[in-house]
């Protein structure tokens, strides 16, 4: 990825409901979710719902396909796994490090 194309995947997800939807289409995985279930599931008006759709869209972090009379929205995890790469690229140094595991509402001692 390079830098404008992360820059409007993380313009897109900065946002409370787009972020919402990209993490339930990840909860949903492959199969993916119609339009009218994520309104449901989140509480979004259709009209705010096909607008913020189409922001993750437009980022390339969701794709649509259309099943009958149903488009179907799913997590691209290819450029999910491409930004997580672009912004953990030179992590620790270039040493492997493992996962930590802090309670971020707590400070260090």
């Amino acid at each position: 990825m390079d830098t404008k194309q992360v820059l409007t995947a993380l313009s897109a997800i900065a946002q409370e409901s787009r972020l919402a939807i990209f993490r339930l289409l990840v909860q949903v995985g492959a199969e993916g979710m119609a339009a009218t279930r994520i309104a449901e599931q989140l509480d979004i008006a259709p009209s705010s719902l096909s607008f913020h759709l189409k922001e993750l869209s437009h980022a390339r972090l969701i794709t649509a396909r259309s099943e009958g009379r149903f488009i179907i929205y799913s997590t691209d995890v290819v450029v999910m796994n491409n930004l997580i790469g672009y912004l953990t690229e030179n992590c620790c140094g270039g040493v492997p490090c493992g996962p930590v595991a802090r309670d971020a509402t707590t400070s260090p001692t």
